[in-house]
C-alpha cells in the first residue's frame, strides 16, 4: 500500500454511552495521519483485554484512570500490523512495509530521569498510553509513536504478536520480577484466563514449577496442557478483593507477591499482616507492564516457539460480546479480534 492508497476513512468500535450501559458498536470515522516522528499502522489483529473492559464501562475510575477525550473513545492496545505511512522524523528507523506492534505504553519522553536510568521509562511522568491519552487498536488505522513502537519479526503471527504487546510481556515481566529460579514454584491466580496463561508459559519455559489456580474444566485442562504441575478449583477471580487477600497466605517464609492487577475497587489493598511480613520476610512488589526490551524479549520466546498464546479469535464487531463473556468468566486464554 503506498501512502496515496491510504483511505480518508476507516471503520472503528467507538465507545458510546457510560458506565456498565457503555458499549463499542462499529462506527465509519476519519483516518489521522502522522506527524514527523510517528508512523501510520494498518492493524491487521488486536487483543481485547480486560483494561479495555475497564476502560470502556468506567471501572477504574475510582482509582483514577478514565479514557481521556484524545482518545476519542477508542479502546486497545495490543494491537499488530504494518506500517503504510513514515514520518520524516522516523524515516531512518522505518520504512512502508514494515510490520509494527502497538503497546499500552504508546510513548515515552527519553530525556527524564526515569527514561535514561535503564530501568524505570514505564514511569516517564511524560508518557502516553493507548486508550487513555491517545486513541487505542480498536481501529483500523492507528497513528502511533516512531520512537515506542515495536518492530515485529517476520514469520511472527499478527495474532499471536498483538497480545504480546500488553499480557504477554506484562506477564514475562512479573515472572522476572518474582526473582523466582528455575525450580521454584510460583503460584498464578487466574492462570487460565489471558494474562495468566501467558504466565504459566513463561514460568515453565523459564524453568519455574507452576500452581495454578482458576474455575472450571475447562480451565483447569488448559493449565495443564500448558503445562501446570498442580491445579486448585477455586473461584476467585483477580484483581478481588478476595484475589488479592488469597495472595500472602499462599507465599513461603521469603517468598515475594507479584501485584499485577488493578482492581475496580480503589479500598482494595495489596498487603499482609505485619507480623506475616516481618516474621516470614514476605517480599510485595508491584508490575505494571513491561519496558520496550522486555517486549523483545518476551516476543523472543514466541519466535524460537516456546510460547504461543491460546486464542479466541472474533472480529472487531465482537467486542462487546467478548467483554460480556469476560463478565461471566466463559473465556479461557486471550481473545484477538481480526480488524478488516
Amino acid at each position: 500500500m503506498t501512502e496515496a492508497q491510504i483511505p480518508k476513512r476507516q471503520t472503528a468500535a467507538v465507545r458510546v454511552g457510560d458506565g456498565n450501559d457503555a458499549r463499542a458498536p462499529l462506527k465509519e470515522i476519519d483516518v489521522d495521519f502522522p506527524g514527523p516522528n510517528e508512523l501510520l499502522v494498518k492493524i491487521n489483529w488486536t487483543g481485547i483485554c480486560s483494561s479495555d473492559d475497564a476502560l470502556i464501562h468506567d471501572g477504574w475510575h475510582g482509582v483514577g484512570v478514565d479514557m481521556g477525550p484524545e482518545t476519542k473513545g477508542i479502546a486497545g492496545h495490543e494491537g499488530a500490523g504494518v506500517v503504510v505511512a513514515v514520518g520524516d522524523g522516523v524515516r531512518h528507523k522505518w520504512q512502508v512495509g514494515d510490520r509494527a506492534g502497538v503497546k499500552w505504553v504508546w510513548s515515552i519522553c527519553g530525556i527524564c530521569e526515569f527514561c535514561t536510568n535503564g530501568t524505570d521509562e514505564l514511569h516517564c511522568p511524560y508518557q502516553k498510553i493507548s486508550a487513555v491519552t491517545v486513541p487505542g487498536t480498536f481501529q483500523q488505522y492507528v497513528v502511533t509513536d516512531g520512537n515506542y513502537t515495536t518492530k515485529l519479526r517476520d514469520g511472527m503471527k499478527d495474532e499471536e504478536a498483538g497480545p504480546i504487546m500488553r499480557a504477554g510481556v506484562t506477564a514475562y515481566t512479573a515472572c522476572k520480577r518474582s526473582g523466582l529460579r528455575s525450580g521454584q514454584w510460583l503460584v498464578v491466580q487466574g492462570a487460565g484466563g489471558g494474562l495468566g496463561q501467558f504466565a504459566l508459559q513463561y514460568a515453565r519455559v523459564m524453568g519455574m514449577r507452576v500452581i495454578a489456580i482458576d474455575r472450571s474444566d475447562q480451565k483447569r485442562d488448559l493449565c495443564k496442557q500448558l503445562g501446570a504441575e498442580e491445579f486448585i478449583d477455586l473461584l476467585v477471580l483477580p484483581p478481588s478483593k478476595e484475589a488479592y487477600a488469597l495472595a500472602p497466605p499462599l507465599v513461603r517464609p521469603g517468598g515475594t507477591v507479584v501485584v499485577v492487577g488493578l482492581p475496580h475497587d480503589e479500598s482494595v489493598l495489596a498487603g499482609a499482616r505485619p507480623k506475616q511480613m516481618v516474621l516470614d520476610r514476605l517480599n510485595i512488589v508491584g508490575s505494571v507492564t513491561g519496558t520496550l526490551k522486555d517486549v523483545e524479549e518476551a516476543l523472543d520466546f514466541t519466535a524460537r516457539g516456546l510460547v504461543h498464546p491460546i486464542l479466541t479469535n472474533g472480529t472487531l464487531a465482537d467486542v462487546d460480546k467478548y467483554f460480556d463473556l469476560m463478565h461471566q468468566g466463559k473465556i479461557a486464554g486471550r481473545v484477538v479480534s481480526k480488524v478488516s
